[in-house]
């Protein structure tokens, strides 16, 4: 059986000044040659864990192996196995593309002979060669975002860190950036992803595993994920938030199931669909709310990260 390229047991870190526990015995696997996707609110603990398997964090308790190789006693030679592209662009805008990628390749040890034709090999990788003599200061925010996962990638690492890589992209760049990601994971690489765009993980993760409170609240398949919420989710539209929080204790008080208010909506979890509704519609046609959409569909990895996070959730 292959090693995992990744293996969190029990990691706990408390930050004593501020008093926050950011990570509370977390565990999980990432198998080699896969996109494990990890999700959760601001501050529930993401960049702690990424900080952690990066060896810039020490954990107050737990342990972790990249590769089979133990953080705790083999950290220079797991850094040698992972490539970090963090939120912000780790570059030098003053230089040019190739020139960042040159200093790289010799902050990282990188052979002289060979450093010439790694970077002219990334930049035309990251379609990049016409901007490789231009200052990085002129690039535009996904170019920045492919040069700094371009300089990830100098050492050829089997193992990369996304620490919300695509965070401000507009949504051409962030296409581009997913095509490179997934290439990277075709030819062999592992791939941990923090992200807030939960079709981005929907995307591109083989597994997802969801983080809050510094807790793992849910470790799965994003299938096996939206299958655990039922077959349907019956959304309930009103023009207002007051009028949404009307009709949420309305609901709640003859229907148990599942329901989280979202902005003007309410979404209703549930095994049957078109019942359900039938049920709401009476509900709230014997009040004088009045609601402006009805819809059901299949649940989404949002719908997922709602539940289990309770954001927005006045259940």
């Amino acid at each position: 059986m292959e090693t995992p390229a990744i293996q969190v047991n029990s990691l706990s870190k408390t930050f004593t000044k501020a008093k926050i526990k950011a990570l509370d015995d977390v565990s999980f696997e990432v198998e080699t040659g896969t996109v494990l996707g990890l999700l959760g609110p601001n501050g529930a603990g993401k960049t702690t864990i990424v900080r952690i398997l990066t060896t810039i964090l020490k954990p107050d308790s737990g342990s972790a192996k990249i590769f089979g190789l133990n953080l705790s006693s083999q950290a220079n030679l797991i850094k040698r196995q992972f490539g970090l592209a963090g939120q912000y662009a780790a570059v030098d805008e003053n230089l040019t593309g190739m020139e960042n990628l040159v200093m790289i390749s010799k902050l990282t040890h990188l052979q002289k002979r060979t450093i010439k034709n790694r970077c002219f090999q990334l930049l035309e990788q990251f379609d990049l060669i016409e901007a490789k003599d231009r200052p990085l200061k002129t690039y535009s925010g996904g170019m920045r975002r492919r040069l700094d996962l371009a300089a990830s990638l100098v050492n050829t690492p089997p193992l990369l860190f996304l620490d919300e890589p695509t965070t401000g992209l507009d949504p051409q760049s962030r296409l581009m950036l997913w095509e490179s990601i997934e290439k990277l994971v075709k030819e062999g690489t592992t791939v941990l992803l923090t992200t807030q765009y939960l079709e981005e993980a929907d995307k591109l993760a083989d597994q997802i595993v969801v983080i809050n409170h510094g807790r793992l609240i849910a470790n799965g398949t994003p299938s096996e994920l939206k299958n655990q919420l039922g077959t349907s989710i019956v959304t309930l539209t009103f023009n207002d938030i007051q009028q949404t929080k009307s009709a949420f204790e309305i609901v709640t008080s003859d229907i148990k199931n599942k329901s989280v208010i979202e902005e003007t909506s309410i979404k209703i979890l549930t095994e049957d669909g078109p019942k359900t509704a039938l049920q709401l519609l009476r509900l709230i046609d014997s009040s004088a709310l009045v609601l402006t959409g009805l819809n059901i569909s299949e649940p989404s990895l949002d719908d997922v990260f709602l539940s289990l996070t309770g954001l927005n959730n006045h259940e």
